[in-house]
């Protein structure tokens, strides 16, 4: 899911790759048009360089949170085909779901208040090392 999940996914592409033997494909899904509490931003950068047809997806965001983020994302692959399946990966779960929706693979569940953040940056993204930040709400004021 872009942004923060493109990374992970990539890593994890590749990993699975090595593992496996076989090229595991990569692709990002821009979910901006298909969130039901923000405005759409009229672009669609979703790159989905393969077939979903009859393939297991594997959806990768950061942080899982209410569940709004990965039914958009949801939303958006079935527009762009129908994959036999959709598992959710997460780096971490933070918990407060609105929906039904939880992670089939998770690194760490770690519980905050609802109010808080958790700020996720990667290599990739510029950043020196990998970094994960939770920013309390009264640091955020």
């Amino acid at each position: 899911i872009l942004n923060g999940g493109v990374p992970i996914a990539r890593r994890l592409a590749f990993l699975m790759t090595q593992v496996e033997g076989f090229t595991i494909p990569c692709g990002s899904v821009d979910i901006a048009g298909y969130r039901d509490d923000r405005p759409a931003n009229g672009d669609d950068r979703t790159d989905i360089p393969f077939s979903l047809k009859d393939k297991t997806l594997i959806l990768v965001d950061e942080v899982v949170f209410s569940g709004r983020t990965v039914r958009a994302a949801m939303d958006a692959i079935l527009h762009h085909g129908r994959p036999k399946c959709i598992q959710l990966a997460t780096l971490i779960d933070r918990g407060h779901r609105e929906l039904p929706i939880q992670p089939d693979y998770c690194g760490v569940t770690f519980h905050t208040e609802a109010s808080d953040h958790i700020r996720v940056t990667t290599k990739e993204q510029g950043d020196a090392d990998d970094c994960v930040v939770l920013i309390e709400a009264e640091e955020r004021e």
